[in-house]
């Protein structure tokens, strides 16, 4: 005999604004069906100025965890009773958890994400390689920490506004040291040197910018990843492969972020991989 359901499911959500491209409720809906668990995962747009409201309304009818994703993670993480680690070298969360005194603890699973991707599916080691993270602003601000964690040899932020590349090492210094990483801050304009793998955190591409980075940081065969996926993506894409890199877009990140997510809220792992070549073949289909 089995257990009933319980009659409700738990509910969870995302919050972005926009929100309606999201593909955070069908990840979780295939995280769920393949692990078992009884959830709602539901698309939330909350209003540019009543981000922490929509949170509290979300706790008040019963919510017990969330994605965040632009333009909010900031304020997620202002929002928090507590934080972890990630979060506050971050400044930045992507996911709140909601215990049953309506307490918000903060994490930041993007990193996780990119790492995931990066050594698992796409089989590229970080440890003792050379690593340009392209852009200084909360993208590369979540998934900065996670990446010196794999012990790179170096790792150079470039920047459109070197100030802020420089921020960003200088909040990282002591992880780096810890981790002993070599870590600096260059100008885009100016800038030296190739490398192994080249991470884009920027939205240049999207925007219309064209290719923020000249084309000699590539080594022949280096990883070239957007952190972007499908149209937004593309043109750095196409720019990597032209130059003799390996291409890889975000859409792993994007699966193994949220896995990551799922695994914090309900203690167990998900097929992340399962569900990132079932994404590919659906946006494939779609296309």
């Amino acid at each position: 005999m089995h257990a009933a359901q319980p009659t409700s499911p738990d509910l969870y959500c995302v919050f972005g604004h926009p929100i309606g491209h999201s593909r955070s409720p069908w990840i979780h809906a295939r995280f769920a069906a393949l692990t078992g668990q009884h959830l709602d995962y539901q698309a939330r747009l909350a209003p540019l100025d009543g981000f922490a409201a929509s949170v509290q309304a979300f706790i008040a009818e019963g919510g017990r965890g969330c994605n965040v994703t632009v333009p909010f993670k900031h304020e997620a993480a202002a929002c928090a009773h507590s934080v972890s680690q990630r979060v506050q070298l971050a400044g930045a969360a992507n996911t709140l958890l909601i215990d049953a005194q309506g307490r918000i603890h903060a994490d930041n699973t993007d990193g996780l994400g990119l790492v995931a991707d990066i050594t698992r599916n796409a089989g590229r080691s970080l440890t003792g390689k050379d690593v340009l993270l392209v852009g200084a602003g909360g993208a590369a601000a979540g998934v900065l920490g996670p990446l010196l964690e794999q012990q790179p040899r170096s790792l150079t932020i470039c920047n459109r506004t070197a100030a802020r590349a420089q921020a960003l090492v200088d909040s990282h210094r002591t992880l780096a040291a810890q981790q002993k990483v070599e870590l600096q801050a260059q100008d885009q304009q100016g800038l030296k040197g190739d490398f192994d793998i080249i991470i884009n955190a920027t939205a240049a591409s999207l925007q219309g910018g064209g290719i923020p980075i000249p084309a000699h940081v590539l080594r022949p065969g280096s990883l070239a990843y957007d952190m972007m996926y499908g149209p937004a993506a593309q043109g750095f894409l196409d720019w990597a492969a032209q130059h003799g890199a390996q291409p890889r877009d975000g859409l792993g990140m994007l699966v193994e972020q949220a896995a990551a997510a799922f695994t914090l809220w309900r203690g167990i792992e998900p097929p992340a991989a399962q569900v990132l070549e079932e994404l590919r073949a659906l946006l494939a289909a779609a296309a």
